[in-house]
């Protein structure tokens, strides 16, 4: 689900983000236009489907066919993303890269999150949020979920939990805080470039890292693309990923797609939409956009969105860099 490229059927985003006739106080940044954008429903999303056609190169795949590690896509609270779903994509690649992808139906205990050896939760909701994608926005999961992902955490299990924007991080933001994680319940929005936001190391925005720099050369990420997310506050043991410069906002409106003059806006630099840390024995990733590791096509313009996309080359490499960390195979 991408705002930018949706948004522009209401909207050119220029008009949104424009007025740099602003001006900041104790660090918000006040815009003054009133915004209205209609609410969207799951009707326009249906819209995006998985491109089953992007098959990229990978050189060394980190095992034979069928004999990696287990991974668990989460689809037991109401995800937007899905292994056969939106997710084939992202399915597909860690399939060739070796691991057995398996779907996780139904609430989270220990004998289920035992089953795998990573853990991927992508765009949870609660069911009261379905189609209500505005405050108050309940947690995808129980108190009792929590802590049982939390400990299988911390003894040695590993979390990939990737939560968009709005609704999406306010669902997730209780469990993301048992590690240390603060979700912003928001859209960071570029002030300054259409289309996607560019992270690179040359910027300064990509980090260099264990994570960034691969197992070897051939697997250095220089640059990646994301469509549209929400913000990240790190924990200080937390090694980022994604950081936003200042040319980034982040809006935090009552109800998903409609802003008005009292929509709260700050800059977002120094936020992230990517991170990661070790926990106890296990390993935790984060991120704020969920379409960057997948391929999508939006109708009705046929729009390439995710890894697909002509500017996001790299970003199926970040995805196994992350996986290989989450396995242990990046130290």
């Amino acid at each position: 689900m991408r705002q930018r490229n949706l948004l522009g059927r209401q909207t050119n985003i220029d008009d949104v983000l424009a007025p740099r006739c602003a001006k900041y106080e104790a660090g918000t940044m006040k815009i003054f236009t009133v915004l209205t954008f209609l609410i969207l429903t799951t009707d326009v999303f249906s819209q995006q489907y998985a491109d089953t056609s992007y098959h990229p190169t990978i050189q060394n795949p980190a095992y034979d066919e069928g004999k990696g590690s287990s991974i668990l896509i989460d689809e037991g609270h109401y995800n937007f993303h899905r292994k056969n779903g939106r997710y084939k994509t992202f399915s597909n690649l860690l399939e060739r890269d070796g691991y057995v992808v398996k779907a996780s139906r139904g609430k989270f205990d220990k004998k289920r999150l035992k089953s795998g050896k990573i853990l991927v939760i992508a765009n949870a909701l609660n069911e009261k949020n379905r189609t209500a994608w505005y405050v108050p926005i309940y947690s995808a999961f129980t108190k009792r979920e929590i802590k049982q992902v939390r400990d299988w955490v911390f003894h040695g299990g590993s979390l990939f939990l990737i939560a968009d924007h709005m609704p999406w991080p306010g669902a997730a933001k209780d469990l993301a805080l048992q590690f240390g994680f603060e979700f912003s319940n928001g859209f960071v929005l570029d002030t300054i470039s259409k289309g996607p936001a560019i992270f690179s190391l040359k910027e300064g925005t990509l980090n260099k890292s264990i994570v960034t720099l691969g197992r070897d050369s051939t697997e250095t990420v220089e640059q990646v693309a994301s469509f549209t997310g929400q913000g990240i506050k790190l924990p200080e043991d937390a090694t980022p990923i994604l950081i936003f410069n200042e040319n980034y906002v982040n809006m935090l409106p009552d109800t998903a797609f409609v802003y008005d003059d009292k929509t709260r806006i700050i800059n977002a630099k120094g936020y992230s939409q990517g991170a990661y840390k070790r926990y106890g024995k296990g390993r935790i990733v984060v991120f704020g956009e969920a379409a960057m590791f997948t391929a999508q096509i939006q109708e009705p313009e046929k729009t390439a969105m995710g890894m697909n996309n002509q500017n996001a080359p790299e970003n199926y490499q970040l995805l196994l860099n992350i996986i290989h960390w989450l396995d242990g195979k990046l130290d």
